[in-house]
């Protein structure tokens, strides 16, 4: 805490509003919000700042879930399948985050948030209207492996998380953007706790600041929540493409500055 100012405090919890205002719409908060971390906390080790983050955005992204699950029932079986196999990938990813450099992981996920980007632009109608695809029984298979496997990613590294769960329900089992963003959501926060649960016990959180970003992030996310309920799926859509796009912008650039 000593690090900080009251300039760059109030930094951060803009950054945190705004994360939360467009997490809670098609996901991509984390492009705003762990930046934002970087840049105010730079004497402070990157796994410690991951964890941080994880603990500012898991209560926007719950009362996120909250209101979208007033409004809109997703399958329940396909819910659960999907969000217990993303809490245990995230704690898996989480536990080895500090271990594995996370710049051997940013080629493979550019060219994958291009294949997202470009896939979704070139079908315009593709979830405007929910048409489940699979037999309920491989839709849960499906959802299944998808979150254990982008739950460990989330865990280990993070950047497009929301676009990879959004594109799996979308794509392969045929929701409604609207719909999958709120599945999208309750998958986040599984997979937002199986993190911290690992980050906590190492002692890798500020629990001070994560605290004052997560309120931040609640108050971004009810506005961001209600908006994207009014605005259906088309305006998710819309928003989605944004963030993927600016995603494969950051990705790009962190990625041959490594080099």
């Amino acid at each position: 805490m000593g690090e900080l100012t009251i300039a760059t405090g109030l930094f951060l919890l803009s950054a945190a509003f705004f994360a939360g205002f467009v997490d809670s719409i098609a996901g991509g908060g984390g492009l705003i919000q762990l930046p934002a971390l970087l840049i105010a906390l730079p004497k402070t080790e990157t796994v410690t700042v991951l964890g941080t983050n994880k603990l500012g955005s898991v209560f926007g992204t719950t009362v996120a879930a909250s209101l979208y699950r007033r409004e809109i029932r997703p399958e329940s079986r396909v819910l659960l399948a999907m969000a217990l196999p993303a809490f245990i990938g995230s704690a898996g990813g989480a536990s080895l985050a500090s271990r594995i450099p996370t710049s051997s992981m940013r080629p493979i996920v550019l060219i994958l948030l291009i294949v997202v980007a470009i896939y979704t632009w070139l079908k315009p109608d593709l979830g405007e209207i929910e048409a489940l695809r699979h037999h309920s029984n491989r839709r849960v298979v499906i959802a299944a492996l998808s979150g254990a496997i982008i739950g460990f990613y989330d865990g280990i590294f993070g950047p497009g998380t929301g676009s990879f769960l959004m594109l799996v329900l979308v794509a392969s089992l045929g929701y409604a953007f609207i719909t999958a963003s709120a599945i999208a959501k309750i998958v986040n926060v599984a997979t937002n706790l199986g993190a911290i649960l690992i980050f906590g016990i190492h002692g890798a959180i500020i629990w001070q600041i994560g605290l004052a970003l997560g309120a931040a992030n609640v108050t971004g996310a009810i506005i961001g929540t209600r908006l994207a309920i009014r605005g259906g799926s088309t305006l998710v859509r819309k928003v989605f493409l944004i963030v993927t796009v600016a995603l494969i912008i950051k990705v790009g650039i962190d990625t041959f500055q490594s080099f």
